[in-house]
């Protein structure tokens, strides 16, 4: 999430009660999570074993747990509780606004797109021109939606990433302040879930269709042109690239690429990066050539028992 205007470092270090080491006017442009930072971003961290991670990934201000050595060119926030110190400021940029009216006043549609009875268009959303958004969707604030786009009953646009941070004492929420992005031509199946970014986007590219019951996880890519099938799901922070084919029910994991025109047949759980232009079947994933020799192996296994007896 971008801020506007950007804060120094001594202003949010006064939020959150921080000390600090750095420039006191350094200028902290945004706030990210650590999978999706750019220079000028805030970022946290609070367990050694990500420490290197963040303080030489490509956010500038750092809130930490430790009073470690500065990096040149940065600016770090000591806070006994990063996470916590970061979800307040998420709150205090991106607060929750209850809505009052079931298409909100902020909301911008463009000409020709129509809204079905049931929808629920919520603050700050955009919408292009010649949607076509049917009865009962939920549109969440902040969402960007593009021209021609459909989308069928029962869908949820841009709800809360599902990430948190277990505790002792139980799981702690990660406030999302990203958005859901609908590229142009896109059409989304009934009742499926497009989660917003934690801090970034979630972007469905040109073109690309969803069938029914499919799940995309914050802060992931999918290209242009791709088919999504019916019951898949995909885990957050992953790329899926240009006129990829996901058939029924394939499962894919977090963090992950899926190269330039693979086709993942049905039932699939990808565990791994895949190449492109290949198909792929199985749980794990493998190319479908070799689960195919896989299986008809595993099916001559009682003969080849039998006759060893």
């Amino acid at each position: 999430m971008q801020l506007k205007p950007a804060f120094t470092l001594k202003q949010i270090a006064d939020l959150i009660h921080a000390g600090f080491s750095g420039d006191p006017d350094f200028l902290i442009t945004g706030l990210n999570e650590i999978h999706m930072v750019q220079r000028g971003d805030l970022t946290f961290v609070d367990h050694p074993k990500y420490y290197a991670k963040a303080l030489n990934s490509n956010a500038t201000t750092i809130i930490i747990n430790k009073e470690v050595e500065c990096p040149e060119g940065k600016a770090l926030l000591f806070h006994d509780d990063p996470f916590a110190a970061y979800v307040s400021l998420v709150k205090r940029f991106r607060p929750f606004e209850a809505s009052q009216n079931m298409i909100s006043p902020s909301a911008q549609i463009g000409e020709g797109t129509v809204i079905q009875p049931g929808t629920f268009i919520g603050n700050h959303v955009s919408i292009g021109k010649n949607c076509l958004i049917h009865a009962n969707v939920s549109i969440y604030d902040h969402t960007v939606i593009g021209n021609n786009v459909i989308i069928q009953s029962g869908s949820v646009i841009g709800a809360d990433a599902y990430y948190f941070q277990r505790k002792p004492e139980g799981y702690r929420k990660l406030e999302s302040c990203g958005r859901a992005v609908i590229e142009d031509n896109v059409e989304i199946g009934a009742m499926c879930c497009i989660d917003k970014g934690v801090s970034g986007d979630t972007t469905i590219s040109f073109g690309t269709k969803t069938d029914n019951h499919v799940q995309v996880g914050h802060d992931t890519y999918i290209g242009r042109h791709c088919l999504i099938g019916s019951h898949s799901a995909i885990a957050g922070v992953t790329r899926i690239e240009d006129d990829v084919i996901l058939w029924g029910k394939v499962a894919v994991n977090k963090d992950l690429v899926i190269g330039k025109g693979a086709v993942i047949l049905a039932l699939a759980a990808v565990d791994k990066s895949l190449e492109g232009g290949k198909a792929y079947f199985g749980q794990p994933a493998v190319e479908a050539r070799r689960a195919w020799r896989e299986l008809a192996a595993l099916r001559k296994l009682p003969e080849i028992i039998e006759k060893l007896r």
